[in-house]
């Protein structure tokens, strides 16, 4: 069994694991602005959720319904520990409209990353 422990250069600060929850119609201005600032990799992943506004109320037919998940886009991007405050930096600024709803970023460290095609690992897989 790997034993991934001894991949990781005592010293070395942990890579970065960023998850961003944004409205869906920021996505490609998002991901262009994480391009610009050397990301070069994402997974998005459709989501539905709710925070503070606690979903909204429509009107369809004449029936009132009430919403309680919208949909969202959930980002993660594994990240050298260097490149982390310009992807949070950039998605800010990306995915602001300046309404309630705009998301959130965390920010966690991640323990190990490896390339399943190469087996490479650590920052390099990333």
């Amino acid at each position: 069994m790997l034993d991934l422990r001894e991949h990781i250069p005592s010293g070395k600060k942990a890579m970065k694991m960023l998850i961003a929850i944004i409205k869906p119609f920021r996505l490609d201005a998002v991901r262009e602005a994480l391009a610009d600032a050397g990301v070069q990799g994402m997974t998005v992943t459709e989501v539905r959720g709710f925070g503070r506004q606690k979903g909204h109320t429509e009107l369809y037919r004449g029936n009132e319904y009430t919403v309680d998940l919208l949909p969202k886009i959930k980002l993660e991007v594994a990240l050298a520990p260097e490149t982390v405050d310009r992807a949070v930096e950039a998605i800010q600024k990306a995915a602001k409209t300046g309404q309630i709803g705009d998301g959130k970023i965390f920010v966690f460290d991640l323990d190990q990353a490896v390339r399943i095609r190469t087996g490479e690992a650590g920052v390099g897989a990333v």
